[in-house]
């Protein structure tokens, strides 16, 4: 029996048809789920009796629980959400000016071993399904309208624990349920995939026609110093990469992408390497965002000084390469990605 959140609209179209009902019927359960927040086939009074059975039978309400909750002073809020096996995978709710953002996990652990990163530190497990990866937002946003009914949340990123192109069609499912709507109608513009650089993703992410944002995580200018960050760069270098960013703004009629760039201290946060960056991503006009990082104990990097910071960021735009340096989140708490789940595991 699956999860009733598992489904995107088109996909749960085609199995009430199936069960011999009108595609308004699915609208209809979309509406139920994700406007009204029902947490039963029960209370769809719309819906008969004996439908309401039927569905009973095929379907279920299972979403991921809290089994963690940590609460930063600036306002971020992590935490560890169980799954029905057992497994648990991190979700951040972070409060911007422009309205609040969820970071979502998209697998149960992380095999792209980069070696700044908490997330690798417990290898991949399983992908997540689509009901799971929603409830993470929809515990957060309910959080939310629980102090106050006018907020909610505005904003997604699929860039927690896991490489999202490796678990695609899931990821897809839970995009087009969020972006619906019918569903939870958050804005494709408002919606952020990340990857580590997977080239076939990129390459097929480009000709869904969608308007969702593409994050690449770059963190290296050059082919040695990325395969010694990520081990990625053996699979998909740099050369092969960029390329494919190149075709993604063609087939995705224009969209420019973000590189991510965790800047660590005496690794990558020379102004050599930010000429190295500058020249490597000029053809792609993509955007910057500087990332100050947050250490994880066990691999031994710090954090790079702000003053280097300010300095790779300006020479970044005399170059005319567009660059913002993120704002800091739940420094106070297990902010790494990865890190309150490795922690918790250990």
């Amino acid at each position: 029996m699956n999860s009733i959140y598992s489904y995107d609209l088109e996909d749960l179209t085609k199995i009430m048809q199936a069960m011999g009902q009108s595609s308004y019927r699915s609208k209809q359960i979309f509406s139920w789920l994700y406007q009204k927040r029902v947490s039963s086939f029960d209370e769809m009074s719309d819906v008969s009796k004996s439908f309401r059975e039927e569905l009973k039978k095929n379907f279920n309400f299972y979403l991921p629980t809290i089994s963690l909750k940590q609460e930063s002073k600036d306002g971020t809020i992590k935490c560890l959400f169980r799954l029905k096996d057992g497994e648990e995978v991190e979700g951040v709710l972070m409060h911007y000016v422009y309205g609040y953002s969820v970071c979502v996990s998209s697998e149960v652990g992380c095999n792209m071993s980069c070696a700044f990163c908490a997330s690798g530190l417990l290898k991949k497990k399983r992908n997540l399904l689509p009901c799971e990866m929603l409830g993470q937002v929809i515990a957060f946003d309910k959080m939310l309208r629980e102090r106050d009914p006018e907020t909610h949340v505005t904003h997604v990123v699929v860039m927690g624990t896991g490489e999202p192109f490796d678990n695609y069609d899931n990821v897809l499912s839970f995009i087009r349920i969020i972006n619906s709507p019918f569903g939870l109608d958050i804005g494709a513009r408002h919606i952020t995939v990340s990857t580590c650089g997977v080239v076939p993703g990129i390459l097929k992410f480009g000709k869904e026609g969608l308007q969702i944002n593409l994050a690449i995580s770059l963190h290296a200018p050059n082919h040695e110093l990325r395969k010694q960050l990520m081990p990625i760069e053996e699979a998909y270098p740099l050369d092969q990469l960029i390329p494919a960013v190149l075709q993604y703004g063609k087939d995705s009629g224009g969209r420019r992408v973000t590189f991510e760039y965790i800047l660590i201290k005496g690794v990558n946060d020379s102004i050599d390497c930010a000429r190295q960056l500058a020249k490597l991503i000029a053809p792609t006009f993509g955007y910057v965002n500087l990332i100050p990082y947050n250490p994880v104990m066990e691999n031994g990097f710090e954090r790079s000084p702000d003053e280097n910071v300010e300095l790779f960021h300006n020479f970044l735009l005399q170059k005319h390469i567009k660059s913002t340096i993120r704002k800091e989140f739940g420094s106070d708490i297990d902010a790494a990605c990865g890190q309150l789940r490795a922690k918790h595991v250990k």
